[in-house]
């Protein structure tokens, strides 16, 4: 267990914090005369688990520490931290249950294409929309969080909202074109491979003289 997979870890404990402070609307408490709200508990919290997002990967890659641990968890930490966060918005109210489906959707089939490239030996990086989706999905979650007890934010939550949702579907094209090229590749490898050991095996039989 090193650092960046703690850091990992930690960010799996942040969902269900996250979960009961936005279900709950609470804590709503008063630090030295300043009023402190719910929505600034979860705005914090999700920046928080963010923040441990981008330090496991970059101490991992600093440390050359990068396990299987932390190779399987780290994307599965943040889909569960997405997908909990707009599911819990979707329970206040303050996000559509469609837009969610699609968000979520995505990173479903996102990570079942993943794994099914991994099966196939090769791997398909994330493109840079498909990064810019993840801080896009940051701000709208919060902003949309903020927008629960401060209604001027509410027109910045549903714009980003839209984003996050173009920016999904978009992304999940890309990718899928990518896994297909890929895939079909790799298919038609295998069957040149299967076509010259035939062809040789037939060129091995020994014929009768």
């Amino acid at each position: 267990m090193n650092l960046p997979n703690s850091l990992t870890i930690l960010r799996i404990f942040f969902i269900p914090v996250l979960v009961v402070v936005l279900l709950t609307r609470a804590p709503n408490v008063v630090f030295f005369g300043v009023p402190i709200n719910f929505a600034v508990w979860g705005v914090l919290i999700l920046l928080a688990a963010a923040a441990t997002d981008w330090a496991d990967g970059y101490y991992a890659r600093r440390r050359s520490e990068v396990t299987t641990l932390g190779i399987l968890l780290d994307p599965i930490a943040d889909k569960l931290l997405m997908s909990a966060a707009f599911i819990s918005l979707v329970e206040m109210h303050l996000v559509q249950g469609w837009m969610a489906v699609i968000i979520i959707g995505r990173e479903i089939v996102v990570l079942g294409l993943r794994n099914i490239a991994s099966a196939e030996g090769f791997t398909i990086p994330a493109s840079a929309l498909g990064k810019t989706k993840m801080v896009l999905q940051i701000m709208a979650v919060c902003a949309v969080i903020l927008a629960a007890k401060h209604a001027i934010i509410r027109p910045l939550g549903v714009l980003l909202l839209w984003l996050v949702v173009g920016s999904a579907v978009v992304s999940a094209v890309q990718y899928f074109q990518k896994f297909w090229g890929r895939v079909d590749d790799s298919v038609k490898q295998r069957r040149h491979l299967r076509i010259l050991e035939r062809r040789k095996k037939a060129q091995d039989v020994p014929t009768i003289q």
